[in-house]
């Protein structure tokens, strides 16, 4: 399959914004946008259920001997009936709305976190709805989410469906973001003991396709007394943060210069990462932080400062998978 940038899709506010963001940078990237419905198998008792008419039984026996949710099925209920037109009615306005960009559907009948996991293997990102920390309801929210973030190799960006879910985008008065003007920097978690290409490489790309600065952010921790409640000790402290800011300043340099269109504001401060990226996310139109990938039995991995972004952090947050 060619590249292209995926957008799993469950009907909620949250995967509409996600596939606006996703036909946007799809658009960026020159690239097509493929939206995937995830049919969940009709559980195991429920297929047993007496309360099943035969029409049913049938509509579910016959996508499970398919594959995937067959068209021309009658629906077992409204709801049923609404989900078969997720994927056509999104597509459809996306269409009208990003004109230009390539929209394919395709329904995938499976557990979400797999089928998702699965479907990113051949997008150059995967796009996906979240409601962050607070809130219920919808496949793309909570584990399935994390279960997609902690195992996808490829990028994976949640985004939300607020004033700016869609990077930068006020939401006009249907609810679906605008196409205005983007605003806002692509702000970059990183680490300086071990900064890695592949995230580097995926933030200043961000930066320089949506013509915006690249705010850097760097935490450094405290000496121990500050934890233990002693005085502080001022001198140290600037002789610290001096410190960290050169290291810092230091790994970015070969990046300013081979991106030399990117304004790059970087920043060394004390204190928590997650603290620190939460704060700067609401003026960024995107957060992008690393997850490192974990080949061993302790199976996969996000971190706590990516975990913890994912669930505050009020811009779209780009997950990028690296070694």
């Amino acid at each position: 399959m060619s590249r292209n940038v995926t957008v799993g899709l469950d009907g909620s506010p949250e995967s509409r914004a996600a596939a606006e963001w996703a036909a946007r940078e799809a658009k960026r990237r020159g690239l097509p946008l493929r939206l995937v419905h995830v049919w969940e198998p009709v559980p195991e008792p429920m297929a047993q259920a007496p309360l099943l008419g035969a029409e049913t039984q049938q509509h579910w026996s016959e996508r499970s001997e398919m594959g995937a949710p067959p068209a021309e099925v009658p629906q077992p209920s409204a709801g049923g009936a609404l989900r078969g037109r997720i994927p056509r009615e999104t597509a459809e306005g996306l269409r009208l709305r990003h004109p230009g960009v390539r929209v394919d559907m395709e329904q995938i009948l499976g557990q979400p976190a797999e089928a998702l996991t699965e479907a990113a293997k051949d997008a150059e990102l995967l796009v996906l709805g979240s409601r962050g920390m607070s809130g219920i309801g919808g496949f793309l929210v909570g584990s399935v989410g994390q279960a997609v973030v902690a195992h996808a190799e490829q990028p994976v960006v949640l985004v939300r469906a607020a004033e700016q879910s869609a990077d930068g985008h006020a939401m006009d008065p249907s609810a679906i973001p605008s196409a205005g003007a983007l605003s806002g920097p692509v702000v970059l978690g990183l680490d300086t003991d071990s900064p890695d290409d592949t995230l580097l490489t995926f933030a200043f790309e961000a930066a320089a396709r949506r013509v915006t600065p690249l705010r850097v952010v760097h935490a450094w921790n405290l000496p121990p007394y500050f934890a233990y409640g002693l005085p502080a000790d001022p001198e140290l402290n600037a002789v610290l943060g001096k410190q960290d800011a050169a290291t810092l300043a230091e790994v970015l340099h070969r990046w300013k210069e081979k991106y030399p269109a990117v304004k790059v504001i970087d920043e060394s401060r004390s204190g928590s990462a997650a603290v620190q990226l939460v704060d700067a996310s609401r003026e960024a139109s995107l957060v992008v932080v690393g997850r490192r990938i974990r080949r061993s039995p302790l199976g996969a991995h996000i971190g706590p400062v990516t975990h913890a972004v994912l669930h505050h952090a009020t811009a779209p947050v780009a997950v990028v998978a690296h070694d």
